[in-house]
């Protein structure tokens, strides 16, 4: 290979996503484990994976499939579904599977093909038209998909194709996700089939309510602009609705409650139900769970697929929002419904056995139940993640010891345990408890070696991360600073694990910079206090996090010059690097802010209104919060950079900042990026993106280039 810098290579394998095997399903009986991944850390196209034996082999390859293979046309409903998802990859990038996994559906360029996990031989289905998020029924005899906003069903012989659902209106779709569901609930699945096959559990999208936006590319004139709905804080949100729709022709309206009763007060409160969170159909019957508006009240319901009548089985409510581990809730005959609790640290609580997670767990994820056990994620310090396990007969039972990001995927007996280090990523599967064999891990290492220093900074015990250029003499005052972090909701950066920013703050530090990434109030993996900080204000108590962390590290290493500190980030990351120069331009110097949401009010009412409330109510809160209005006070170098296709943070956040920064008086920088997204992953942009960063930093600071 080419001798390549760190940016061209972080750009070539996709941030190092290429050759990560994902996607784990493991059959009921453990003895088979289907994964996606492509065949090295260079190639961008996805295959279907079995392992099975002790080895593994390809089940699909798309790139050997015709024209149905990968350079084909992607349907519009699928390229929404995978910028929500930020997929890097093509080809076979998601699948599901009959319930003994042994069918196995997955789309291509629209087209639907299958393959069988004991012959190997993938077909072509015909269908009426583009296939969206095909589903196989749990006995295998038929699969669900979704085509035009209508659900259809095909047999899996492939004759039979017919209509379950289809769209009174060309703003109603069957089986898709609404924006919000998707981008801020992370509830990708619409539709889900009944244990017995014979009927589905399918939610309709009215998005006829919500206002819509345009995005343009406006370095191809001529093309029109594409039109997007998307609801804003304070704006209308999609109608959704559930129905049980029979393969016999035969559909039931769900009746969903309207509004929570004995609903949290507050300065803004709405108890109407808006939101639907999670819904499932397993051997207990169909279940859901609907949240309100200001997302202090949720019901946990059951379904009589019958009748579509439904029974409040549990009323969750929070002071300030409710926030559920993925995949709650879940039902298993030993532990009940399986709920997620909130007090005090985010957890599960078993209702079959009153049994709740330790207090001294924050649970990331229920995995799913094998064998009589629940399997799930969670953390007892920040910067770590392990996978548990928990029966009444036994209690908790921690199977990960080394100190990562761990996580899991089960079947019958066997466990595939997807092991993320400092050292590297590892896939084991185990068979009942016992190393039995490993898929493997094809991702690139990093060309430069990550040598992060893990810290727990000042008063509020800030974790953060610091990288120093792998040969230097400490010298007081000698490294300038450069502050990278995400620190926003749903996402941490300072993991002990193998994650692509460590390897970029090390390029950069070996640039000669100190580089230092914290974890601020509001990021998840501590506890409740620390995650709710930021009710009412999501920037000052940030900023502040941030400023105090480099304080608090240029005391126990003497060699950070606190006279040269620059700051950069990317979506949220952006905008607390524009915050910081704006409002503490005594600790920042300069920042690069990419993709920012610049006003809040421009973001989506799941999103914003959970942590700022409505903007009609507490305008204060969004004035607070806002970029815009405190663009006169700008100081200090800044350039803005932003996708002028990005769908999650639109271009006008940038565009209207800039403007608030030209009218005040304020120089600044602006770096449209034509075509991208709000995930960058081009090669030729993202690896000169990091080369112009480090140029601007340098610049700012005033320090000599080499």
């Amino acid at each position: 290979m080419t001798a390549e810098d760190l940016p061209l290579q972080f750009a070539r394998t996709k941030r190092f996503s290429l050759g990560v095997p994902r996607g784990f399903t493991v059959s009921p009986d453990g003895e088979r484990v289907l994964f996606v991944r492509t065949a090295s850390g260079r190639s961008t196209t996805s295959l279907l994976w079995l392992y099975e034996n002790g080895g593994e082999r390809t089940l699909a390859d798309p790139l050997a499939l015709g024209d149905g293979g990968d350079g084909g046309e992607v349907p519009e409903a699928e390229r929404i579904r995978r910028e929500r998802a930020r997929e890097t990859s093509a080809g076979i990038v998601s699948y599901a599977t009959d319930a003994a996994v042994r069918l196995v559906a997955f789309a291509l360029a629209g087209a639907l093909w299958t393959v069988r996990t004991d012959e190997g031989v993938p077909r072509r289905i015909p269908t009426a038209g583009p296939v969206v998020t095909p589903r196989p029924s749990p006995d295998g005899t038929h699969i669900a998909y979704v085509s035009g906003g209508t659900l259809r069903v095909v047999r899996a012989d492939g004759t039979g194709d017919r209509a379950l659902a289809g769209p009174e209106d060309p703003e109603v779709t069957y089986g898709l996700s609404d924006h919000v569901s998707a981008e801020s609930l992370d509830r990708a699945r619409s539709f889900w089939w009944s244990p017995d096959g014979d009927a589905l559990l399918v939610v309709r999208v009215d998005n006829s309510p919500v206002q819509q936006w345009y995005i343009g590319d406006p370095a191809h004139p001529g093309r029109p602009p594409r039109a997007i709905r998307y609801p804003a804080a304070g704006t209308a949100n999609a109608r959704l609705s559930l129905h049980v729709v029979g393969l016999d022709g035969g559909r039931v309206d769900v009746d969903l409650p309207k509004e929570a009763v004995s609903h949290p007060g507050g300065e803004w409160t709405d108890p109407a139900f808006e939101y639907l969170a999670q819904a499932d159909w397993g051997g207990a019957g169909p279940l859901a769970v609907v949240q309100t508006r200001d997302q202090r009240s949720a019901y946990v319901l059951s379904i009589d697929p019958a009748t579509g009548a439904t029974t409040t089985l549990h009323h969750l409510t929070d002071a300030a929002w409710l926030e559920f581990v993925p995949g709650t809730p879940a039902s298993t005959a030993a532990t009940g419904l399986v709920l997620t609790t909130q007090e005090g640290t985010r957890g599960l609580r078993m209702t079959g056995t009153g049994v709740r997670t330790p207090q001294s767990m924050y649970v990331h994820e229920l995995l799913g139940a094998a064998g009589g056990r629940l399997y799930f994620t969670a953390a007892e310090e920040p910067t770590e993640a392990h996978v548990w396990s928990y029966d009444p007969e036994n209690g908790f039972a921690r199977l990960t010891d080394e100190p990562g990001v761990h996580h899991a995927a089960v079947g019958g007996g066997t466990v595939v345990l997807d092991s993320s280090t400092l050292d590297g990523q590892t896939v084991t599967v185990l068979r009942d408890g016992v190393p039995a064999g490993r898929i493997e891990v094809l991702a690139e290492r990093p060309v430069t070696r990550p040598r992060p220093r893990f810290l727990t900074l000042g008063a509020r015990a800030l974790r953060a991360a610091l990288y120093l250029p792998t040969s230097y003499e400490p010298l007081p005052g000698a490294l300038p600073v450069i502050v990278h972090s995400y620190s926003g909701p749903g996402m941490q950066t300072v993991v002990k694990a193998t994650r692509w920013h460590h390897a970029v703050n090390q390029w950069f530090a070996d640039q000669g910079f100190a580089v230092l990434s914290v974890d601020g109030r509001g990021t998840p993996g501590r506890d409740r206090a620390w995650e709710t900080a930021i009710h009412g204000d999501q920037l000052m108590p940030v900023v502040e996090d941030q400023a105090d962390a480099v304080r608090a590290a240029a005391e126990l290493f003497p060699e950070l010059d606190t006279g040269r500190v620059a700051i950069r980030g990317w979506s949220f990351g952006g905008y607390l690097a524009a915050g910081a120069v704006l409002h503490r331009p005594d600790v920042f110097h300069a920042a690069v802010a990419g993709a920012a949401p610049t006003d809040l009010r421009l973001y989506d009412t799941h999103w914003k209104e959970r942590y700022l409330g409505h903007p009609d109510v507490q305008p204060d809160h969004y004035d607070r919060c806002s970029l815009v209005a405190h663009a006169h006070e700008l100081t200090r170098p800044l350039k803005l950079v932003h996708g002028m296709a990005d769908d999650n943070v639109f271009p006008a956040h940038m565009l209207r900042f800039s403007a608030a920064l030209l009218a005040a008086g304020r120089p600044h920088s602006v770096l449209p990026l034509a075509g991208a997204t709000h995930l960058v992953a081009q090669e030729g942009v993202i690896d000169t993106l990091l080369r112009m960063d480090l140029d601007f930093i340098k610049k700012s600071l005033d320090l000599r280039t080499a």
